[in-house]
């Protein structure tokens, strides 16, 4: 294999490729000679185009990163020595890079959360303000640690989240291409077989025929017309009414909603628990939980309890008149409040809602499934019936 290599020699930086069978190889070859190795990567990999999409940086990347960083930072090592270890043993170009100008920011005496700063499609606004904290208090190991914490049980819950959605989503998906095939391919040669006969074809047949007939002449309409549908809406749902009708309609689904409610509830509480057990103000906090938010409802929700506090009204006060949080949730809050421990109670409330959210996954799965193969077996009875029943007619004529 051929690895691409950039090490320190006697204050000069050198890059080149190198054969060899392992990145091992390489550090080995770069310290026999006296090399320091700034970074290895795979030249054969990154060659290779179709593979440039699973190189991009991605969410469990961050994870990792942030908790192999408070590891070393904990340890004792310096920031850039734990940026300079993470570029050496990476393997992803894209993340190389980011690594590679994180260092770059840092040594031209930029602090690590305006570093981050400049790269908001990896570090939200939570995580940066989380590091300032850090950096503010000289607890950045900690800070760090305890994001990282976070950052997982927010993997954690979107695979979760993931694995509930995925069977029925392939399910839904596998039964419009198999009907639409249908409709246009399969039925409409059975059917011709009928209208040879000449004999009277029940009701359902005829929907049959209709909706087969439909589908074969307008086939390449139906598909223009689908990602016309696809195309005005997405543009619709990016704007402030359309995301707000559709996230409303989101909150009303009988099964769905629930999870929504209780995985929007989990995020708001753990990142408002998070911030103030590091130092954050209360109203920063809620700027960046409104900015996470990614539900119009609850950012609007949120956005209004800024604006009372700012008048000086309590965080469990203002909560109390928006009608979109749970009374356990006021309740604590106003507890927390009283007792001055309200980050330790916004964590227990958090945990709790993470509780209730799988049971609302597990309950969404156990309801989906069902429905799913009811509606399939309806389907494919009404397929079988409209097809089986004129033969039924044909021989009972014939004999």
């Amino acid at each position: 294999m051929q690895f691409k290599y950039k090490a320190i020699k006697e204050g000069k930086i050198f890059q080149d490729k190198i054969q060899a069978d392992s990145q091992e190889s390489v550090l080995r070859y770069l310290k026999t000679n006296n090399y320091f190795p700034v970074s290895v990567w795979n030249a054969d990999i990154t060659s290779i185009p179709f593979l440039s999409f699973f190189s991009k940086i991605n969410f469990n990347d961050i994870v990792d990163l942030t908790r192999q960083l408070s590891i070393m930072l904990e340890a004792g090592l310096t920031l850039i020595d734990a940026l300079e270890i993470l570029k050496i043993q990476t393997l992803k170009p894209a993340l190389l890079n980011l690594l590679e100008n994180l260092d770059k920011e840092i040594k031209s005496g930029k602090n690590f959360s305006s570093a981050l700063s400049q790269y908001p499609q990896y570090f939200s606004s939570l995580y940066v303000a989380l590091v300032k904290s850090g950096e503010a208090t000289g607890k950045l190991s900690e800070i760090l640690l305890k994001l990282s914490d976070n950052l997982e049980k927010e993997k954690n819950f979107r695979g979760k989240l993931r694995s509930a959605l995925i069977y029925p989503a392939f399910i839904i998906i596998g039964m419009i291409a198999v009907a639409f095939i249908m409709m246009t391919f399969v039925v409409p040669k059975l059917l011709d077989l009928y209208k040879d006969f000449g004999a009277t074809l029940p009701l359902s047949t005829q929907i049959l025929l209709f909706i087969s007939t439909f589908f074969t002449k307008f086939w390449p309409f139906i598909i223009v017309f689908t990602a016309l549908t696809v195309f005005f809406a997405s543009k619709y749902l990016k704007t402030t009414a359309g995301k707000f009708n559709f996230d409303t309609l989101l909150l009303k689904l009988p099964v769905l909603g629930n999870v929504i409610k209780m995985s929007a509830l989990v995020d708001s509480t753990r990142t408002l628990s998070i911030l103030t057990s590091s130092g954050v103000s209360l109203l920063e906090t809620l700027n960046i939980v409104i900015e996470t938010s990614p539900n119009i409802i609850y950012r609007r929700a949120f956005d209004k309890i800024k604006k009372q506090l700012e008048k000086g009204t309590s965080l469990g006060t203002a909560m109390k008149q928006a009608e979109i949080f749970p009374p356990i949730l006021v309740q604590m809050t106003l507890i927390g409040e009283q007792t001055g421990h309200l980050d330790d109670t916004l964590i227990r409330v958090s945990r709790y809602f993470e509780a209730d959210s799988e049971l609302a996954i597990k309950s969404m799965t156990t309801l989906i499934e069902p429905m799913i193969l009811v509606v399939l077996g309806v389907g494919v009875g009404f397929l079988v019936f409209a097809i089986i029943t004129p033969i039924y007619t044909l021989t009972t004529s014939l004999k």
